[in-house]
């Protein structure tokens, strides 16, 4: 998977554009994603994520970085040896474009503020 592009609301990935947060999985997009807290992501929002096994998992966490990482995905991602990166979402799209193929990745996108 390639994400073609970033803006304010809108991705493009492998040519289908969205408008909703989302998590990518090495081969599938699981559009619709939203957490229990709008703007803090718990353990609770990424059981799917984190059941993929994935080795690294990025997260954009919006253009203005409004969605905060509660720190027990912190900790439990470095529990379980999963690689945590976290930038505002334009960052995140071209970290997941950078580390695709390369590595098992699973990625959530907030794709507004």
């Amino acid at each position: 998977m390639r994400i073609q592009s970033y803006r304010f609301g809108e991705i493009v990935i492998d040519g289908k554009r969205y408008t909703e947060d989302m998590i990518v999985f090495p081969d599938r997009v699981s559009p619709g994603w939203w957490r229990k807290e709008g703007h803090l992501l718990q353990l609770d929002d990424l059981k799917e994520a984190l059941a993929s096994e994935a080795e690294v998992l990025i997260v954009g966490t919006g253009t203005r970085q409004a969605m905060k990482v509660a720190s027990e995905v912190v900790g439990h991602t470095k529990k379980v040896g999963i690689e945590l990166l976290a930038f505002d979402t334009r960052t995140a799209c071209q970290t997941f474009n950078h580390l695709a193929g390369k590595r098992k990745i699973v990625a959530a996108f907030h794709l507004t503020c």
